[in-house]
């Protein structure tokens, strides 16, 4: 899809984060491919170097949870945007651990809360005017059905997550009437490199999360939706998508040697 704003010679650009990896480097290929200017933004410089080389994105080392970071993100978008932005996709975030409720690690929590959430809103508070000043613009955050549903060993994410979705609801509200979309992907069961061998620690224990699951999403499934989302006619607001693999029902719900 060709991406053009409101003028037709001008370009629609973006601002993802956590785009070293997974769901946030996936969305920033797609967006370029769809002819996008984007800003990818991750804290490890070399995976961003990669992506730099390989789609051509401008590329950014970025701390969601450091404020004087993300006033250097807000510098270089105003640089290369010109104080105007269409697009900020939140992709940054992550679980960290299965602790049950009386076993809670506090300093897990604390780290989950600070990067989905904190982070979320330290980098929509710094982008917001550009996106305001756009004409045509939207904040996407991408959540997880677990900001939706409870599982057991998932309340530490459950609660940041849940967190995030409901800053994304009053962002929503705080906006309306203005030509800004507020947008949430809320993805199940999706297998990248990094998630669940960060949320556990343990490569075989990640492994495990997926088995007997023939065809969990991928990162590109949830890019194909997010690209969906932001170059859809803009009187049209994706409020909220679930996005699940066929074999799961629920986040705790999952058929396994079902050959799906």
């Amino acid at each position: 899809m060709n991406a053009t704003a409101t003028s037709p010679n001008r370009r629609l650009t973006a601002v993802v984060t956590g785009a070293s990896s997974g769901i946030g480097r996936a969305t920033a290929a797609r967006l370029v491919a769809d002819g996008w200017r984007v800003l990818a933004v991750a804290r490890r410089q070399e995976k961003l170097d990669a992506l730099a080389e390989e789609t051509g994105c401008e590329v950014l080392s970025v701390d969601v949870t450091d404020d004087d970071s993300v006033a250097r993100l807000a510098e270089r978008s105003r640089e290369l945007f010109g104080g105007e932005l269409n697009a900020v996709v939140h992709v940054a975030g992550g679980a960290l651990g299965v602790d049950q409720v009386a076993e809670a690690d506090l300093a897990k929590w604390q780290g989950m809360y600070d990067m989905n959430v904190l982070g979320a809103l330290r980098v929509t508070r710094a982008l917001l005017p550009a996106v305001r000043a756009s004409g045509r613009g939207d904040v996407l955050f991408v959540t997880s059905v677990a900001a939706h549903e409870a599982y057991p060993g998932g309340s530490g994410y459950n609660a940041a997550k849940a967190g995030e979705h409901m800053l994304a609801r009053a962002l929503r509200l705080e906006l309306n009437g203005e030509k800004v979309r507020v947008i949430e992907i809320a993805p199940g069961m999706v297998r990248t490199e990094e998630f669940s061998l960060t949320r556990l620690g343990d490569k075989d224990a990640a492994d495990k999360v997926y088995d007997g699951v023939e065809q969990p999403l991928t990162a590109e499934d949830c890019a194909d939706v997010i690209s969906y989302a932001l170059n859809a006619p803009h009187h049209v607001n994706l409020d909220l998508v679930t996005v699940r693999p066929l074999a799961q029902a629920a986040a705790h719900a999952v058929a396994r040697g079902k050959g799906v």
